[in-house]
């Protein structure tokens, strides 16, 4: 490989390394914390509410945040928001360690945490393209690469935690998550450079709620984004309490370990890195609606596996089969925004799609916290696996996903067109 090639490959290798270690660490707080409160509190209900507590803030960065990333700009929000997330999340073992801390206190920082890393990762995607676009890199696959690390920590980091968890605490365990978001920081101040200014910094003396009033447009106002908005929506309440609180219960209560939780995380990120993987590789060959489809069919199996709550490596295979068709999920969406969204709105418009992604996740977390505490960890599975198996039907006749195939992109020009707001210029 030529001096040159790898020059221009330098800023997007950066970026998908930086976004590696922050993955890792984000993982890694993904063990640690339910785990920290399971351990001090023994309350399903309050790991929910801790669960929704990194869910809610997300929604609200997405919505209010995505037009401050336009205006600070891509490579300088990354960083600024890799420092205030990784500072807050450094404050739960310090404070441990020396005053004690509250769960009011755990709650406020965790929420402080995530609100501050929503536009940072906002902000990384929106660098993306870009970078992809100077290394000679199809979006796809530049995409399928930034997943697939993201996959990846999954696979790596919970298991990670697990050992570290059994051999330093939950709570020490938070400040090597700190550390990667302090890597993050510095990797892409050393090594991205500053793109050029885009029209959407000549934006500064517009009103931000014109700007945000332009998102809601715009995302209303095309069809494909806005039903695959729902969809996500919708898997997403369903599916994010296994990660954040079912699965920590369930490691706990039949398995016994923080060990066995990493494992059965690992499962599903070993299953999902081959599947980002494998569209990477063949991914802007074949159909996408096909590729979409396919992956709701492959998942509804295994889920009702999982509640029957059996042998370890059982539940690591079904998991692992769950991750093999998400992996594609991610990257594919990723594509389909970044083609219909215009360069001077991304990182509203991906803050607002976020958002719009996030926003039942509280209310599925608090609910699985609710119906564990109250009911069973078995009921809330068989209502999580009935519940997606629904979706999936919804999914297979829906008629807008027949234009899943028909890409369309989205330049700066379009903007008056598709919002009835004029950019200027």
């Amino acid at each position: 490989m030529s001096a040159r090639s790898v020059s221009r490959r330098l800023p997007l290798l950066t970026l998908l390394t930086a976004n590696a270690v922050s993955n890792v660490g984000n993982m890694l707080a993904l063990v640690a914390i339910p785990w920290f409160v399971l351990q001090t509190t023994g309350s399903a209900s309050k790991t929910g509410i801790v669960a929704a507590m990194t869910a809610l803030p997300t929604i609200i960065a997405g919505v209010f945040g995505g037009t401050i990333v336009d205006r600070t700009g891509f490579k300088r929000m990354s960083i600024l928001a890799d420092i205030a997330s990784g500072s807050a999340v450094a404050l739960i073992p310090l404070l441990n360690r020396t005053v004690g801390i509250q769960f009011w206190a755990l709650m406020l920082l965790v929420f402080l945490g995530a609100l501050f890393d929503a536009p940072g990762g906002t902000a990384r995607q929106s660098l993306l393209p870009d970078l992809a676009e100077s290394a000679g890199m199809p979006l796809e696959r530049a995409n399928a690469a930034y997943t697939a690390i993201e996959r990846g920590s999954m696979l790596l980091g919970p298991p990670l935690a697990g050992v570290l968890i059994a051999l330093f605490s939950a709570s020490n365990v938070l400040l090597i998550d700190a550390a990667t978001f302090a890597f993050s920081a510095v990797v892409i101040v050393a090594f991205i450079p500053s793109p050029a200014p885009r029209a959407a910094a000549e934006e500064s003396s517009e009103r931000y709620y014109a700007q945000l009033g332009e998102s809601f447009r715009f995302v209303l106002g095309d069809r494909l984004i806005f039903t695959m908005l729902i969809i996500v929506a919708l898997v997403n309440f369903i599916s994010a309490p296994l990660f954040d609180v079912i699965f920590p219960v369930y490691a706990r209560t039949i398995y016994g370990s923080a060990v066995d939780l990493g494992i059965m995380m690992a499962g599903f990120g070993l299953g999902a890195v081959v599947g980002t993987l494998a569209y990477g590789a063949i991914g802007h060959r074949v159909s996408r609606r096909l590729t979409f489809l396919s992956a709701f069919l492959l998942s509804m199996i295994p889920t009702w596996v999982l509640v029957m709550t059996p042998q370890l490596a059982v539940t690591v295979a079904a998991l692992a089969v769950i991750g093999i068709a998400a992996g594609p999920i991610n990257p594919l969406l990723m594509t389909i925004f970044q083609e219909r969204t215009p360069a001077t709105m991304r990182g509203r418009l991906f803050g607002m799609i976020m958002a719009i992604s996030w926003v039942a996740m509280p209310a599925g977390m608090l609910a699985a916290g609710l119906l564990i505490q109250y009911g069973s960890l078995q009921l809330t599975l068989g209502l999580i696996a009935g519940a997606f198996a629904l979706t999936t039907i919804g999914v297979l006749v829906n008629p807008t996903l027949r234009t899943l195939d028909a890409p369309q992109s989205a330049s700066d020009a379009d903007v008056e067109t598709i919002t009835g707001v004029e950019t200027p210029g």
